[in-house]
C-alpha cells in the first residue's frame, strides 16, 4: 500500500507545484476580473459533473470485486456496463450544460460579476463555458480507464498518466496564455489536455491489462440496477462535495464583484491539493477494503484504519500548521500583497476545519464505501453541503468572503465527527482507542513545530518567498524529528525507524 500511496503523493506534489506556478501567472495574464469569471465558470459547470452519479467509484468497487474473485466475465460485464451508463449520462450532460449556459448568460454575465469587462471578454466567457461543458461531458467516459487501473491496484501507472497530463497542461497554459490571454484559450487547454490524457490511459490499460475490454460488448442489463444502487450514494457524496466546496464561487458571484471570487479562490487554493493528498490514501483504501471483505479478511482492516488515519492527520498537521501561522504572508509573496488582507483570513479559517476533516475524508469515508455501507456517510455529506450553502448565503452579506469561509468550515467539523463515529463502529474501534492512537501524540507533538513557527513569525517576520520557504524547510525538519522520536516512537502499527533503516539498506544495495 505504501508504494501505491507514495506514488500518488508524488503526483500531489506535482499538482501543488503546478498550482503554485500557474495561479499567479493566470491571474496576471487574465486580470482579477476575468479570472473571477473563470472561477465562477468552473464552479457553475461543476454542477454538470453530478450527472456522472457515482459511476467512477462504482467501477472501482465492482471491477475490484471481480478481480479479487478472478472472474473475467464479471469484470467484462462491469466495465462494459459502466461505459454504457457513462456514454448515456454524457449525452444528458450536454443537454443540461446548454440549460446552464443560458442561465449563466442571463444571470451572471449581466450582473456584478462582469462589471468593468468589455463586450469581447463577455463573449469569450460564453465560449469558454461551452468548451468546459463539452470537456466535462466527454470526461464521463474518459475517466473510466483510471477507475479500472485503480481496481487492479495499478496506481503507479495511473499516477504516471496523470503526472504527464499535469506537465502537458502546465506547459500548454503558459504557452497559450502568453499568446492569447483569454478565457476561451484557457478552456481549450483543458479540453486538449483531457483528450491527450484519455488516449494515453487507453494505451497503458491495453498494455498492462490486455484482458480488459474497454467496449460495450459485455453490457449486462441486470448489472445496471446494482451499479446504480451503489452509485446513488456516491452521487450524494459528490453532491455534498459540490455544495461544500464548489458552490462558494456562485454564492460570491451572485452578491459580490468578480474580484471577490478571485480573493476567495486564492485563500482556498491549497485545499484541493491537500484533499488530493488524503484522497491518495482513500483511492487505495476503498478497493483494499472491498478485497478484504470479499476474501473474508475484514478483521485486518482495523489496523489499516488506525494506521492510515494517523498518517493523514500527520500530513494535515505538517501543511496546516505552516498555513495557519505563515499562510497569509505566503499568499502575499506568492500572488501579491493585495491578497494578504482579504484572502489570508479565509485560508486560516478553512485550514482549521480541514485539520479535522482531512483524515476522515482520506480513510473513514473510503472504508465505509469499500465495505459497501455508504448510505449514512453519503447522507451526512449531503447534509454538510446543504448546511454549507445555507450558512454561506446567510453570512456572505454581513461578512463577505470570510462569511463564506465560515459557512464552509463549521459544517466540515460536525460532518467529520459524525462519519468518524460510523467508521469506528464498522471496523470495531472505540472512540477512546481512536483518540489514544491517532490524536493524542500527534496533538502533543504538533506543539513543537507550532511554537517554532510562532517564534519565527514574531522574531523574523518573513515576508519574501526565500525567507518563507526557508521557514517551511526548518519547520519540516523540526516536524520530522518530533514525529520520529515522539509521535511514532514504539508505534504498534507502523515502525517508522525500521522502515527508514530498511530503506537505507535497500538504497545502499543491501539485502531486500
Amino acid at each position: 500500500m505504501f508504494k501505491s500511496v507514495g506514488s500518488t503523493w508524488i503526483l500531489n506534489v506535482l499538482q501543488i507545484a503546478s498550482v503554485l506556478a500557474l495561479s499567479p501567472y493566470v491571474i496576471a495574464r487574465l486580470g482579477d476580473g476575468p479570472n473571477g469569471v473563470w472561477v465562477t465558470i468552473v464552479s457553475f459547470t461543476g454542477l454538470i459533473g453530478l450527472l456522472i452519479l457515482g459511476i467512477p467509484m462504482a467501477t472501482v468497487r465492482f471491477v475490484a470485486e471481480a478481480v479479487a474473485k478472478k472472474d473475467q466475465p464479471k469484470k467484462d460485464a462491469a466495465v462494459s456496463t459502466c461505459l454504457a451508463i457513462c456514454i448515456l449520462l454524457g449525452g444528458a450532460a450536454l443537454v443540461v450544460g446548454l440549460i446552464l449556459w443560458w442561465l449563466f448568460d442571463a444571470r451572471y454575465l449581466t450582473g456584478e460579476l462582469t462589471f468593468g469587462m468589455d463586450a469581447s471578454s463577455i463573449q469569450g466567457a460564453r465560449i469558454a463555458f461551452a468548451v468546459v461543458v463539452a470537456q466535462i461531458a466527454l470526461g464521463f467516459a474518459m475517466r473510466l480507464p483510471h477507475g479500472i487501473l485503480d481496481a487492479h491496484g495499478d496506481f503507479v501507472a495511473r499516477n504516471a498518466i496523470m503526472a504527464g497530463e499535469i506537465a502537458f497542461r502546465s506547459v500548454a497554459t503558459f504557452a497559450v496564455l502568453a499568446w492569447s490571454p483569454t478565457l476561451p484559450a484557457l478552456a481549450g487547454v483543458l479540453m486538449v489536455s483531457s483528450l491527450v490524457e484519455f488516449a494515453t490511459a487507453i494505451l497503458v490499460l491495453k498494455r498492462r491489462h490486455p484482458d480488459v475490454r474497454f467496449s460495450l460488448a459485455a453490457y449486462d442489463r441486470t448489472l445496471v440496477r446494482r451499479i446504480l444502487a451503489f452509485s446513488v450514494w456516491a452521487l450524494l457524496l459528490n453532491v455534498g462535495a459540490l455544495l461544500a466546496f464548489r458552490i462558494d464561487a456562485l454564492v460570491i458571484g451572485a452578491s459580490l464583484p468578480a474580484e471577490a471570487a478571485t480573493q476567495f479562490d486564492v485563500g482556498n487554493k491549497f485545499f484541493e491539493p491537500l484533499t488530493s493528498l488524503v484522497v491518495a490514501v482513500s483511492a487505495v483504501i476503498l478497493p483494499h477494503a472491498t478485497k478484504l471483505q470479499t476474501t473474508g479478511s475484514g478483521h485486518e482492516l482495523r489496523a489499516d484504519f488506525l494506521k492510515w488515519s494517523k498518517i493523514c492527520l500527520s500530513l494535515a498537521l505538517l501543511v496546516g500548521l505552516y498555513l495557519l501561522v505563515l499562510g497569509p504572508a505566503f499568499l502575499g509573496a506568492w500572488v501579491g500583497e493585495r491578497f494578504v488582507e482579504p484572502s489570508g483570513p479565509v485560508l486560516q479559517v478553512l485550514m482549521l476545519s480541514f485539520l479535522v476533516w482531512l483524515p476522515v475524508r482520506g480513510v473513514a469515508i473510503a472504508v465505509l464505501f469499500g465495505l459497501g455501507k455508504p448510505r449514512a456517510a453519503a447522507m451526512g455529506f449531503l447534509v454538510m453541503g446543504a448546511a454549507n450553502l445555507g450558512l454561506s448565503v446567510i453570512l456572505v452579506g454581513p461578512l463577505g468572503i470570510l462569511g463564506v469561509a465560515l459557512g464552509t468550515a463549521v459544517p466540515n467539523v460536525f460532518f467529520a465527527i459524525y462519519v468518524l463515529v460510523l467508521a469506528c463502529r464498522e471496523v470495531g474501534v472505540t472512540a477512546r482507542e481512536y483518540v489514544a492512537y491517532v490524536i493524542t501524540r500527534a496533538a502533543l507533538g504538533a506543539l513543537v513545530p507550532l511554537t517554532a513557527l510562532i517564534l519565527i513569525r514574531q522574531l523574523l517576520d518573513p515576508r519574501d518567498m526565500p525567507a518563507l520557504l526557508a521557514s517551511g524547510v526548518l519547520m519540516t525538519a523540526i516536524f520530522a524529528v518530533t514525529w520520529l522520536v515522539f509521535v511514532y516512537r514504539d508505534d504498534p502499527f507502523l515502525d517508522v525507524r525500521g522502515l527508514l533503516a530498511r530503506t537505507r539498506t535497500n538504497g545502499s544495495g543491501g539485502v531486500r
